[in-house]
């Protein structure tokens, strides 16, 4: 047990000298007045991803190296260890301004993707706002247009397909809530602009019964005056959920805002006679 303990000590002070020892390095490879030697340093501490150090050391020599041969690495691999770090802001930063600055590059094409890329990552949850989604699809949409032959085409197709799904998504719910608030008449507009940006959701079924539902709650609040004009609609809206969608899961629902929304008009027709 003795021999464990001392072992373990030893451990120990061996990984702390270690570690104090690459420190102690770094440190001076940062102080060091050589670009040389912090460019070689930096694509070193990049193999060994650790992007931190190689981030600190690409950013000093960047002034340096703009318009030598190495300068081109720096700003891509810098761009990379953004990216590797979660900054996916500031890559996206990085990768275009590559692309603008090297536009005859070997790696112009992957740096653009890499862009669209990084806005993707950045995108949020469907349930927060999604002005970088948008954003991201446009740069990858642009960046297919424009190599349409490349390697990374499929990704980017498959990246614009997810952030559309979580577009949809975010729709749905927005559509939805508007009910929940007993905004009626929004949630009219918002489902008929879903079924538009979305034809082919497998939420377009809910979303046209939720309409007929909206439509109902509306003319049972409305004054009499409108609630005529607004049953029939509700019976209007029925009508084209059958068609659509005859063996529904929403159908005995639906059916149910179509005889009371006839049971009202029948009352009516009585009152105005």
């Amino acid at each position: 047990m003795l021999k464990l303990v001392n072992f373990n000590g030893f451990g120990w002070f061996l990984c702390c000298s270690l570690v104090l020892f690459s420190c102690s390095k770094f440190r001076k490879i940062e102080k060091s007045d050589s670009w040389e030697e912090k460019y070689k340093a930096a694509l070193n501490y990049y193999e060994e991803k650790d992007y931190y150090r190689a981030s600190i050391l690409l950013e000093q020599i960047i002034p340096i190296t703009r318009g030598k041969k190495e300068g081109e690495k720096v700003q891509f691999y810098l761009a990379y260890c953004t990216f590797y770090e979660g900054s996916y802001i500031l890559s996206s930063y990085h990768f275009k301004n590559f692309y603008e600055t090297y536009a005859r590059s070997e790696y112009v094409e992957e740096a653009s993707y890499m862009y669209a890329y990084s806005l993707f990552m950045d995108s949020p949850n469907y349930n927060l706002d999604q002005t970088n989604s948008f954003e991201a699809i446009n740069a990858l949409q642009g960046f297919i247009n424009k190599y349409p032959n490349s390697r990374f085409r499929e990704q980017a197709s498959a990246v614009i397909n997810e952030m559309q799904v979580k577009l949809e998504k975010k729709a749905y719910e927005n559509a939805k809530q508007y009910i929940k608030l007993g905004r009626f008449k929004s949630s009219i507009v918002a489902f008929d602009n879903f079924k538009n940006d979305f034809p082919d959701s497998d939420y377009n079924e809910e979303i046209a019964f939720l309409k007929i539902k909206a439509e109902y709650n509306l003319a049972s609040q409305s004054i009499l005056s409108k609630q005529e004009e607004r049953y029939r609609a509700v019976i209007a809206f029925y009508n084209e959920f059958v068609d659509l969608y005859p063996q529904g899961q929403y159908l005995k629902q639906a059916e149910g805002y179509y005889d009371d929304s006839n049971s009202a008009l029948l009352k009516i027709a009585k009152i105005t006679n």
